[in-house]
């Protein structure tokens, strides 16, 4: 190109590769109708930046109640929902029950529906965990309820009931991090948290798969699995 522009242009040109440079970094590439190269990680983009102006419906401390994953207990952990830093996305803290932090994003859509994720391992290793939960129609409501889903021990995928209670409108992280996460015998509940392991935690409100080593893998493996999850 500089072959084609006389001496003056040439200099002028020189002096502005830097910003040229800096600009063509900044463009996107185009795409077959005008879109994006993928539609769904687009969406997720935009949505998320729109959770910003819906999350201050949902922002504060809540204990979750749901069925662990190893024992026939009732699981408590405390999540914080909170507008990013950023500004341009929601935060979601997590503590487990026992005692491990997760930071993860959430997609707060239309006062309907609310979708949070984790990764449960360290980077790079990705091992998603997706909460769904239902969103009433009114505004501050003290309870959401949904569906928790994971990998269990075995990397085999659960899906079980959960339960989030509002704790506090605050979204301090000191006030989170003074939360402890914990598992709590059915034997010991009554009242309120018992009937949060009602709701959560009888037959019926865990769905799991497990592995069955098959050469095979054919119909008749379909109940062998079964019956090992009947045991």
């Amino acid at each position: 190109m500089l072959s084609q522009v006389n001496n003056l242009s040439k200099k002028r040109l020189l002096g502005t590769v830097g910003e040229l440079r800096e600009r063509l970094f900044q463009l996107e590439p185009a795409t077959e109708g005008g879109q994006r190269s993928n539609p769904v990680l687009a969406a997720l983009v935009d949505e998320m930046a729109r959770s910003v102006q819906d999350v201050y419906n949902y922002s504060g401390i809540y204990i979750s109640y749901s069925l662990s994953s190893s024992t026939n207990a009732l699981k408590v952990e405390p999540y914080l929902i909170m507008p990013a830093e950023s500004g341009d996305s929601v935060s979601v803290v997590h503590m487990s029950a026992y005692g491990t932090t997760h930071l993860g994003t959430g997609l707060f859509s239309n006062h309907q529906n609310a979708y949070i994720l984790f990764n449960e391992r360290e980077t790079p290793q990705l091992a998603l965990f997706t909460i769904y939960l239902q969103l009433p129609m009114y505004e501050f409501p003290r309870m959401l309820k949904g569906l928790y889903l994971s990998l269990d021990y075995n990397r085999n995928p659960i899906a079980r009931r959960i339960l989030f209670v509002k704790h506090s409108d605050s979204t301090s992280m000191d006030d989170f991090l003074e939360l402890k996460g914990e598992l709590l015998p059915p034997e010991s509940l009554d009242g309120q948290l018992l009937a949060y392991y009602n709701y959560t935690c009888r037959p019926g409100d865990c769905i799991k798969t497990c592995t069955v080593p098959s050469p095979q893998l054919n119909e008749n493996d379909l109940v062998r699995e079964k019956r090992m999850l009947e045991l």
